[in-house]
């Protein structure tokens, strides 16, 4: 006889206290279902790390397991895999657990809390061909449509208890950048260098936030080539006397992401590199002063454009100058909507939480060689915007000498 089941319910200990208050995630629910009504949705299924962690404050980590939020009308369930046993209830709230003991066990704990909605929403940016095809073999009498769209609007203006937890994680940010420049020193290895900002925020975190879960706080610090590319790995290089170096501290909060990033050189800079460190912070403060209600992304893309060809440079630029803030890691979650690039339409008003982050690359064998970034959060107010994070910035800071 076989006592392996398929589906369960597994509600083991006791419930963590949540990241945000109870009316907190009430109202982003409540919000959603109004979106939902208004669309004509009888549910929506969520399988991204961001949307169901912004829905439910379960932080998944898949491992090669589907994971899943199951929102309707009148419940909001998570749908999780055996292994994680009676985490996914104690962070979630409802969860159906799914087992590994008969395959696609996941669509039939999806089809149990979604087979009656006949217009089901899921990410089309996020969910994949196969899973969407077993999702439909599960419920074929039902509907799919995109929702991704609705759910990024949602995100993209915060709420004071996302603020306050993006601010917390900013300063926390300036604490790694200290500790990280303290270890700077010629002979030092990158890694190095990245470990004492890690160690630094994670008791910080730890400090300021006990009750969350201590997760995928990291740094990349980079030197010489490695600077040129914004998300170089961390490597066992050794710094020199004279390098260019990129200073990029990440401390995840809950989920929640926050960042600082500074271009610093190791005991001194050459003329040439100063003379592009110092166009890239004049494009840097000239971009933080553009940020404000009614502001619009492509407009002030267009006009640091503009900074950067005046000195004959605007062909170094590598990506955009900034990008929204929240539910964000570097492997999950984007709020496309909210990126100031030329392409972007977006107008920012007041809780939207953005940073300002310009970067050139001078290519190997150029006088001043190597990649410029400054980067900033801000959280545009009501005639404005505030400047959350407090690390100095420039020639004059970031020249570190031993």
């Amino acid at each position: 006889m076989n006592d392996l089941k398929d589906i369960l319910v597994i509600e083991n200990g006791e419930r963590a206290a949540g990241t945000f208050s109870a009316g907190e995630m009430a109202a982003r629910l409540a919000g959603l279902r109004g979106r939902m009504a208004e669309t004509g949705l009888d549910a929506a299924v969520f399988t991204s790390m961001h949307n169901i962690h912004y829905y439910s404050d379960f932080l998944y980590c898949g491992f090669g397991r589907p994971y899943g939020l199951v929102v309707t009308r009148e419940r909001a369930t998570t749908v999780a895999a055996n292994i994680d046993y009676g985490q996914p209830w104690r962070r979630g709230g409802d969860n159906l657990t799914y087992t590994d003991w008969r395959r696609d066990n996941y669509f039939r704990a999806i089809r149990q809390l979604a087979g009656g909605a006949r217009d089901i929403g899921v990410e089309f940016d996020h969910i994949g061909v196969g899973t969407l095809d077993k999702m439909k073999a599960a419920l074929p009498d039902a509907r799919f449509r995109d929702i991704a769209p609705d759910a990024m609007a949602m995100r993209m203006v915060k709420s004071a208890e996302e603020i306050a937890l993006i601010e917390s994680a900013a300063r926390i940010a300036d604490i790694g950048g200290a500790a990280a420049v303290e270890a700077v020193a010629p002979g030092v290895a990158e890694h190095e260098v990245a470990l004492a900002g890690v160690d630094a925020m994670v008791r910080e975190i730890a400090r300021r936030h006990p009750e969350s879960e201590i997760r995928d706080t990291w740094v990349w610090f980079q030197s010489g080539v490695n600077t040129d590319g914004a998300h170089n790995p961390v490597t066992a290089r050794r710094l020199e006397a004279g390098d260019i170096l990129s200073l990029n501290c990440f401390p995840m909060v809950a989920g929640y992401y926050a960042a600082l990033e500074r271009t610093l050189f190791c005991e001194r800079a050459s003329d040439a590199h100063l003379r592009y460190w110092r166009i890239n912070c004049e494009v840097h403060e000239r971009g933080l002063s553009l940020i404000e209600p009614g502001a619009r992304c492509r407009d002030i893309a267009a006009e640091l454009n503009d900074v950067y060809a005046r000195h004959g440079v605007l062909d170094r630029r590598t990506f955009g100058y900034g990008h929204s803030f929240g539910v964000l890691c570097h492997y999950y979650g984007r709020e496309a909507g909210l990126e100031l690039r030329e392409d972007i339409e977006t107008v920012l008003e007041p809780g939207m939480v953005v940073s300002m982050e310009p970067m050139i690359v001078i290519p190997e064998g150029e006088p001043g060689a190597g990649g410029y970034r400054e980067h900033d959060i801000l959280v545009v107010t009501e005639d404005g915007a505030r400047n959350v994070t407090g690390f100095p910035v420039g020639p004059e800071e970031n020249i570190v000498r031993r």
